[in-house]
């Protein structure tokens, strides 16, 4: 098939890309945010390729992927021709609600009969109300990392995107605490500056900003513990990809994270007493990090395997093309 979907969230889009498709992916001369085009730090196979808008009217589609409410009528102007009425339409929900109307969150695409909504995990199914819009579930899968857990450095990694502007939602107020059990190596983008901002001194807090994924991979694996704070975000791929390299996980009991992490794979709790205690044990016990990061390695690798992934939408892409 021939799909057209954004570049909007970076290690999603890696995984879905590396199907047997063909992936259109739009790219504007100023990279903005409808127009990134192919991944920079991410690798992706030739099969996705760049588009611009301008070549999409006599473009062959055969189905929109949309993941955000205003690429329906951007979608409509740049192909010049409906997704959902003149070619099927998956809208792709990525995140929890954040409209303060929590449990009763409206989705921007409820009530409507020329799409499906395809979710991301289970809980966001669950919080969402989509009224009588047709919804499923397709689990994440990711690219195994091509790193094994080594643990060498007695420090815990974290990966967040925008801790500052996000703050509670990630969990970076609780950072500060956790960065008195061990020094805390924070990856992801804008993070530069957040010791400063937490008013952590430099030797407890070091920020790695937009680091390349394979980098990214090689580092946290040299780190003891994997540390996932987010309070209420979807399900972060990089808590998966720490595990599949075999990383024990000190996490916040919340969203999705209550299904990805076993018992046995780490620490799981909301009592924040319970994972510092936890994450002073595998800081000075490294072979109770490397057990846990053993099975946290079997259960990742066991439900959120890239082929399963992608057998999962090739069965949904050929119901929604095919009928």
């Amino acid at each position: 098939m021939n799909i057209l979907l954004w570049h909007v969230h970076g290690s999603w889009t890696t995984s879905f890309v590396h199907g047997k498709h063909r992936y259109l992916i739009p790219a504007t001369p100023d990279r903005g945010p409808y127009g990134l085009g192919r991944a920079r730090t991410y690798t992706w196979p030739e099969s996705a390729a760049e588009v611009s808008p301008e070549q999409l009217p006599d473009a062959e589609v055969d189905l929109v992927i949309l993941q955000r409410p205003e690429e329906l009528d951007l979608a409509e102007e740049w192909l010049g021709r409906r997704p959902g009425r003149d070619l099927p339409a998956i809208y792709v929900e990525h995140n929890t609600p954040k409209d303060g109307q929590v449990p009763n969150s409206r989705h921007p695409m409820a009530d409507r009969d020329d799409l499906l909504i395809a979710h991301v995990t289970a809980f966001n199914e669950l919080f969402w109300d989509t009224g009588t819009t047709r919804t499923t579930v397709v689990d994440h899968g990711i690219v195994p990392p091509t790193v094994e857990y080594t643990g060498e450095l007695d420090r815990l990694a974290v990966v967040i995107n925008e801790p500052v502007r996000r703050w509670r939602v990630t969990g970076t107020d609780l950072l500060p605490r956790f960065a008195e059990i061990a020094p805390l190596d924070v990856f992801g983008m804008k993070v530069a500056g957040l010791a400063e901002h937490l008013g952590l001194p430099a030797d407890r807090l070091t920020s790695h900003d937009d680091v390349p994924q394979h980098r990214m991979h090689a580092e946290l694996a040299r780190r003891r513990a994997y540390l996932h704070l987010c309070r209420w975000t979807s399900l972060g791929l990089s808590l998966i990809e720490a595990m599949t390299m075999g990383m024990p996980v000190v996490a916040l009991a919340t969203t999705e994270a209550v299904m990805a992490v076993p018992p046995g794979a780490g620490a799981l709790a909301t009592r924040v007493d319970t994972l510092l205690e936890a994450a002073d044990r595998f800081v000075t016990e490294p072979q109770r990090a490397r057990r846990a990061g053993a099975e946290a390695r079997v259960a990742a690798r066991e439900r959120y395997g890239l082929d399963r992934f992608l057998t999962d939408w090739d069965r949904l892409l050929e119901e929604e093309v095919c009928g």
